[in-house]
């Protein structure tokens, strides 16, 4: 075994081993509970590593990024999820590999989402991106869509074509009233989620929590978590 993958084997044991407590903790099955790893600025020779361990799930947040991996990697079984805040000109390259974008924030990107999707002939898994920041007239720090225009965005997807309503997805604030609070923030989430799904059943995906409180997103009841240096490590930034 490479030095490599062996970091990566030990690193994705130790995540694994967080998962499967914080699962505990709650009374929750381990099986309830998807990690995908956030290859971004780790190279496609990760990715093929991570594949070899028996990741199945992996995120990128630049199109610019992913779009070469990804083709580098379009051999094995990985489901690619988009995760960073996506303009409307990258939406035809990212509904070319991704099966979920995770941060749908804005009608205009469900119509583009749709138009491309449609024209690839792909059925694309879509999260409304819940700004958790901009619930009392704050400013999502972060991307997403305020929580009261969840439901007239996860409308808009549930009827475009091409576009399949999974969920929610968040990132811990920064700022407002759940700064620092990262459970309450996550609980939040899955409270908005139990709303969407009394009009949208199959809409049960919760995307919450990275390396730092993948527990506590666990606790709140998120159906999958981003981890991204606690499996790769920490990689200088992309420029």
């Amino acid at each position: 075994m490479t030095d490599r993958k062996a970091e990566i084997a030990a690193n994705l044991g130790k995540v694994e081993e967080r998962i499967a407590a914080a699962c505990a903790a709650a009374g929750r099955a381990r099986e309830e509970v998807t990690l995908i790893v956030v290859t971004k600025t780790y190279p496609a020779s990760d990715v093929r590593i991570l594949a070899e361990l028996g990741v199945r799930h992996v995120a990128e947040n630049r199109d610019q990024d992913a779009a070469p991996k990804a083709a580098e990697c379009s051999d094995l079984p990985l489901t690619w999820h988009f995760v960073g805040q996506l303009q409307t000109n990258k939406v035809r390259s990212v509904v070319s590999y991704a099966g979920l974008v995770q941060s749908v924030d804005r009608p205009k990107l469900v119509t583009a989402l749709s138009a491309a999707a449609v024209k690839a002939e792909r059925e694309l898994g879509c999260l409304i991106q819940v700004a958790l920041d901009a619930e009392e007239g704050g400013r999502g720090e972060r991307g997403g869509v305020a929580p009261d225009g969840i439901e007239e965005l996860a409308g808009l997807v549930a009827n475009a074509p091409g576009l399949r309503l999974d969920g929610l997805m968040t990132v811990a604030p920064l700022a407002g009233p759940y700064a620092g609070r990262q459970q309450a923030a996550f609980q939040r989430l899955v409270e908005f989620s139990t709303l969407l799904r009394a009009a949208h059943p199959a809409a049960n995906m919760v995307s919450a929590g990275m390396s730092a409180d993948l527990e506590e997103a666990v606790a709140a009841g998120a159906t999958h978590v981003r981890v991204g240096s606690a499996v790769l490590g920490v990689r200088p930034r992309l420029r």
